[in-house]
C-alpha cells in the first residue's frame, strides 16, 4: 500500500436497476477495506430492490432487462437476497469512521448510496468523509473507462466488468497503480481526494447544488445555474414546489428544505 492512511479507506462499487439516482436502487454492493495497519477486508452483498408502493407497503422491484444485460443480475439472482433496508446498519458500520473511494463514485456511487439510506433511515453523514474517485484521477491523465485504466496501468483484462466485486478490486489496482505512475499525485488520502474532487465544491451529493465564492448554496443547474437558493425560494416560490415535486435526490430535497425552514424561522423574528 503506497497511500498514507491515517483511517481505514473503503473502496467499493453499485450495480444497480439503472442511472438514475432518485429511483434507482442498489442490486448489489461490494467494498475492500484497507486499514492503517495494512489489513484488508472485503464483502459482496446482493440486495432485492425494492420500492414503496401506492398502500405505502414495500414491494420488490423489477430489474429492468437493460440493466440486467450489462451487470448480469435478474429478478431471479435476488429473489431471495435481503432488502437494502435490511443491511443498511451493517452497510453503515462498513463506512463509519473510514474514507471513501470508488470509481465514479462521487458523481454517481456515493450519491445513490446516500439516497439509500435516507430511504433506510440510517443517518451517515458523507461529509465527513475524505472522498477519493477514482474515475476523477484517470480522466485528468489518460482519459479512459475503468476496463481501459486497468489494462493501462495494471496491464491485465477486466474479466467480469461490470460485476460489483471485479469493479471495486480493479479500482483498488488502478489507484495503487496511479500513485506509482505519478510523481506528482499525492499519496495521502487528503490530497487525493482534493485532487479528484469537482472543480466546484458541491453543497450536495449528486452536483445539483454547489458554493460560490461567499459560501452560498447555489443552484448548479437549470435557469437559476449560480443564483443562490435563498434568493431563488423568495422571488420564484413555485420553483420550491416543482423541485419537491421532480425527479430529484431526496438528499438534496432535504438540503433546500433546511434552507426554506431557516427563512420561515427568520422571518418570525
Amino acid at each position: 500500500m503506497n497511500i498514507q492512511l491515517s483511517r481505514p479507506l473503503v473502496f467499493f462499487d453499485l450495480e444497480t436497476t439503472g442511472v438514475n439516482i432518485a429511483k434507482d436502487r442498489v442490486v448489489e454492493l461490494s467494498y475492500y477495506k484497507v486499514f492503517p495497519n495494512g489489513t484488508k477486508e472485503g464483502k459482496t452483498w446482493r440486495v432485492r430492490p425494492t420500492v414503496i408502493d401506492a398502500l405505502g407497503l414495500e414491494t420488490t422491484m423489477h430489474i429492468p432487462e437493460q440493466a440486467s444485460e450489462v451487470h448480469g443480475i435478474y429478478d431471479d439472482d435476488v429473489r431471495d437476497c435481503p432488502t437494502f433496508t435490511e443491511i443498511a446498519k451493517d452497510v453503515a458500520a462498513v463506512f463509519e469512521g473510514a474514507d471513501i473511494a470508488g470509481y465514479n463514485s462521487n458523481h454517481f456511487d456515493i450519491p445513490l448510496l446516500a439516497e439509500e439510506f435516507l430511504r433506510a433511515g440510517v443517518s451517515f453523514d458523507f461529509s465527513a468523509r475524505k472522498m477519493i474517485d477514482v474515475f476523477t484521477i484517470f480522466a485528468r491523465k489518460e482519459q479512459r473507462t475503468l476496463s481501459a485504466a486497468y489494462a493501462f496501468y495494471c496491464g491485465k483484462d477486466l474479466t467480469d466488468a461490470h460485476s460489483a466485486n471485479a469493479d471495486t478490486m480493479a479500482t483498488y489496482e488502478v489507484l495503487m497503480a496511479q500513485t506509482e505512475r505519478y510523481p506528482d499525485l499525492p499519496n495521502d488520502v487528503d490530497g487525493l481526494a482534493q485532487y479528484s474532487a469537482p472543480s466546484q465544491k458541491m453543497a450536495d451529493l449528486a452536483g445539483k447544488l454547489a458554493y460560490n465564492a461567499k459560501g452560498e448554496i447555489v443552484f448548479a443547474f437549470g435557469k437559476y445555474k449560480d443564483t443562490p437558493v435563498s434568493e431563488v425560494l423568495v422571488k420564484d416560490s413555485g420553483y420550491y414546489g416543482w423541485i419537491m415535486q421532480g425527479d430529484f435526490p431526496q438528499y438534496t430535497k432535504n438540503i433546500i428544505s433546511q434552507i426554506k425552514l431557516q427563512q420561515r424561522l427568520a422571518a418570525r423574528g
